[in-house]
């Protein structure tokens, strides 16, 4: 049936005014004006017809007269002098002025809280250039946030920009609540869906300096989830790209849980993309800390921005090894040479003559700071070298509690630990799927023993039924898998470690290493005297927010994460000197390490072990002019090839 004249006008009027809120302010204005002409005509009708009922004498103080009526019928009082018939029109007048007025303040005001609305969720245009751009919200964004801010102190201006499928408001106030201060950089969060293109664009993301794409769940999360949260980050990638035409010139870290996905990734061919998993960084460290005690407060300090960083450096080298070039600047230490063919080379041969084109990767305090020198600086003094091996042996671990990182853990110990090393799994009734994982890593890792006990070890009696004190190494991880929240898993630790002390008090004390995940807790665990703890969530936000700032980074996580190539140690003094004290400068303690074809980046009191004030007795980069005293239970941290 063909529609009518009237149902394509109220077709038509309906589709105008659906286009938003200037339709109907404009429609609001053509029925005032149509209104205002209306009464004006009639007025003006009526003067001319009955020109005794003209008072005023000029037809424009009528006309002035009616729109004040219109805008406020207040006005209407105007005309209590008027005749009678003329009041019909101010009466006519002030009622229409009071329905569209009122329409009109409706209006106002339904716009209004529209406005405030999307002012609350961020629903704004972002117009920032050079910032770091945040795509989604988890436990670690306040961490992340704080290391950005942290890299930015020596910037006049810097920015993040959050975009995340949460309240504005919440964003806003937990922000604002951990971290008051945000020094030079601005911290904007908008509410909005990271893989959507439009979005995308609203936050200005091809101007920004790069971008981290956070997991949407947590790794205790179901399968399900996991894989829900990688389709999120890949959608998220291949948005970025659409707004940049398919190509990419954006640093892009995202953390997929998934390695097929992370393969998916790879496909795309970009070296600006960076797919990480997290937590198999995190078991590679457990491993790692389980070899040499201190070895988090190394990493915590090298991953993040407050104190010593890594730098890529270039110069002119002149004719100098890489032996002498440590000794060639006031501040850094170079661990290895980068250059387009070779890659990154970690503790080259003292032998290898640095080129032109050749980058050092150089730990010192900040990009600013460092400056080679043609002329040595320092030269340090020749001290026979002990050259002492440390003996390899089995290991006894106890593992309380599971994560999936202690699979990670189980696997890189089959590349550090002897055959015959044993591992018992401390879990309180392990689900079916538990079992089954606990019954995979057996066969999988036979030339370890590993056993399976089914006991709480949250319970005094649980604990004391195996006897902790038998192991060397304490591991404890998250006691319930199907807990996502980090405070109840800290919480849990807690317990534990408070239980463990109290049996340590009448049996010897085992190295016990902790998995903390809320940095907030950290000293509450200091109180309980655990030798190391691992601040996951922390050293995570570190690994994201550096690589946000230099993706080339990743190369030297790749090397020092792996079993093959060279890994930090912090290892007894009494390896290197036949006596003690040794009252030497750092320098020295450089020059010795090299003997050994390792490098020297700092030292551990022992004295300091438990002291938070002085980050636990390691200090790194001292001047190599810097005087120490080495005693026979000190440490050297050094970039070495194994532990021995």
């Amino acid at each position: 049936m063909k529609p009518t004249i009237k149902e394509k006008l109220v077709y038509r009027f309906e589709r105008f005014l659906n286009k938003g809120g200037s339709s109907i302010f404009k429609s609001l204005l053509v029925v005032f004006l149509s209104a205002f002409i209306f009464i004006i005509t009639l007025r003006y009708l009526l003067l001319l017809l009955f020109p005794e009922l003209d008072y005023l004498g000029n037809f424009g103080d009528h006309i002035w007269k009616t729109f004040l009526q219109m805008t406020a019928p207040g006005n209407m009082n105007q005309d209590n002098n008027a005749p009678g018939w003329l009041k019909l029109t101010t009466v006519l007048a002030g009622f229409t002025g009071v329905i569209i007025l009122s329409m009109l303040i409706a209006f106002i005001t339904s716009s209004l809280n529209t406005f405030l609305y999307n002012f609350r969720k961020g629903r704004g245009s972002v117009i920032e250039d050079d910032h770091t751009v945040i795509l989604g919200w988890n436990d670690r964004v306040v961490d992340i946030i704080r290391e950005l801010i942290i890299a930015n102190e020596s910037e006049k201006r810097g920015c993040i920009v959050i975009l995340a499928n949460h309240s504005k408001e919440k964003m806003d106030d937990l922000i604002a609540k951990r971290l008051p201060d945000t020094q030079t950089t601005s911290v904007i969060t908008t509410s909005g869906n990271p893989s959507n293109i439009s979005e995308l664009n609203r936050i200005n993301i091809t101007s920004c300096k790069s971008v981290i794409i956070l997991a949407k769940c947590s790794e205790n999360a179901t399968f399900n989830e996991k894989i829900e949260s990688d389709v999120q980050g890949i959608k998220s990638i291949m948005a970025i790209k659409s707004c940049q035409n398919d190509s990419n010139n954006i640093p892009i870290i995202a953390e997929i849980f998934s390695e097929e996905k992370r393969n998916i990734i790879s496909y795309f061919n970009d070296e600006n993309l960076i797919a990480i998993d997290t937590w198999n960084i995190m078991g590679k460290l457990l491993m790692q800390t389980s070899l040499t005690s201190g070895l988090q407060l190394v990493y915590n300090e090298i991953l993040s921005f407050d104190g010593c960083e890594v730098y890529f450096y270039e110069a002119n080298w002149g004719d100098v090894d890489f032996f002498e070039l440590a000794y060639h600047f006031e501040d850094g230490i170079p661990l290895g040479i980068y250059n387009n063919e070779e890659g990154l080379i970690l503790r080259p041969s003292r032998e290898r003559k640095m080129k032109k084109g050749d980058e050092v990767l150089i730990l010192a305090e900040d990009d600013s700071t460092i400056a080679y020198k043609a002329n040595a600086l320092y030269k340090p003094k020749e001290i026979p070298l002990r050259n002492k091996k440390l003996e390899q042996s089995k290991k006894s671990t106890l593992i309380l509690g599971w994560h999936s990182v202690g699979e990670i853990f189980v696997h890189e110990a089959n590349d550090y630990l002897l055959d015959g090393s044993r591992f018992d799994i401390m879990y309180h009734e392990p689900t079916v799927e538990l079992k089954n994982t606990f019954n995979h890593l057996k066969s999988e890792y036979s030339n370890f023993e590993i056993n399976i006990i089914n006991q709480n070890p949250l319970s005094k009696e649980g604990l004391e039924a195996i006897d902790p004190s038998h192991f060397e190494n304490i591991i404890i991880l998250s006691q319930n898998s199907d807990i996502s929240s980090p405070d109840k898993i800290d919480s849990d630790t807690l317990i534990i470690l408070l239980l463990l002390r109290e049996m340590s008090k009448e049996s010897s004390n085992p190295k016990i290493i902790t998995q903390v995940l809320n940095s907030e807790n950290q000293q509450l665990i200091n109180q309980t005297d655990v030798d190391d703890f691992i601040i996951s969530n922390k050293l995570i936000t570190m690994v994201l927010a550096q690589l946000s700032e230099e993706p080339r980074i990743k190369i030297l996580y790749d090397d020092i994460f792996s079993e093959d190539g060279s890994e930090i140690y912090v290892k007894p003094a009494n390896l290197y000197f036949d006596s003690f004290p040794q009252k030497i400068t750092f320098g020295d303690a450089m020059g010795i390490a090299n003997k050994r074809n390792e490098v020297c980046l700092g030292i551990r009191k022992a004295d300091k072990l438990k002291d938070i004030q002085n980050n636990f007795g390691v200090t790194l980069n001292l001047p190599k002019d810097k005087v120490i005293e080495l005693l026979e239970d000190d440490y050297l941290v050094v970039l070495s090839e194994d532990e021995l």
